[in-house]
């Protein structure tokens, strides 16, 4: 789905640059826009119902934050990532997300464990449909998260793993999206309700192995799909 189909037209009373910028970086976060996708500025502005200007200043940020990128033709488009990049971005995942859901089972509340166990639960359920909603599987998966993220009550934590996600979003839910047999057998909400049972028993290791085997699992299944490119595929 084009970018232009999925942002909303943004108002004049709005700080624009700050909106443009925040709806892009939502998208690139939650995996709606594929690697190799390219954006116009104009066609862009238009959805929006602002100038080129913002939109501009908005990409050009998050080329700085290597979100996206400009070709040699000057086109903007989504990074393509490569094997030995996601390898590495994995890596640092499961450090930093385990560490937040470590620090979470700390002070996880009932009513923290109650909340993540309907999202699973609503997640689980929509897996389990004849044909399952993509975006909302994206949705409930990134809500379920950074809901735990969030409960370590680590702000700094939590930027480094937006950054991360900022990066690794456009590939990371790919099979989410194209209707695996992870998504048939469950397997994310699985991790997941080992995740929240952790929570519930303030078991921090058992937080940190269960999102561990969650991010592992997803990764395997990305690079067995083929999907990542490798440096020689890249252009000089």
């Amino acid at each position: 789905m084009a970018l232009t189909d999925l942002v909303t037209p943004l108002s004049k009373r709005q700080t624009l640059g700050a909106d443009v910028y925040s709806q892009i970086r939502e998208l690139l976060i939650s995996g709606r826009m594929m690697p190799g996708e390219q954006i116009s500025l104009r066609t862009t502005a238009q959805a929006l119902g602002v100038s080129v200007m913002p939109v501009r200043e908005a990409v050009y940020q998050l080329v700085a934050e290597q979100a996206l990128e400009v070709t040699p033709n000057r086109a903007i488009r989504v990074p393509r990532i490569t094997v030995s990049q996601f390898l590495e971005i994995t890596a640092i995942r499961i450090h930093v997300e385990g560490l937040a859901a470590q620090r979470a089972a700390q002070t996880a509340s009932p009513a923290l464990v109650a909340e993540l166990h309907a999202c699973n639960e609503a997640l689980s359920h929509e897996m389990g449909a004849y044909e399952p909603d993509a975006s909302r599987l994206i949705a409930l998966n990134k809500t379920l998260h950074f809901g735990v993220y969030r409960a370590a009550g680590m702000p700094i934590l939590l930027q480094m793993i937006e950054s991360l996600w900022l990066r690794i979003g456009p590939i990371l839910n790919y099979d989410l999206r194209s209707g695996s047999t992870r998504v048939k057998q469950r397997t994310a909400a699985g991790h997941h309700a080992r995740l929240i049972e952790a929570l519930r028993r303030h078991d921090g290791n058992g937080a940190y192995e269960a999102l561990k085997g969650d991010i592992d699992s997803a990764a395997q299944y990305i690079i067995s799909a083929g999907v990542l490119v490798t440096a020689d595929d890249l252009p000089a």
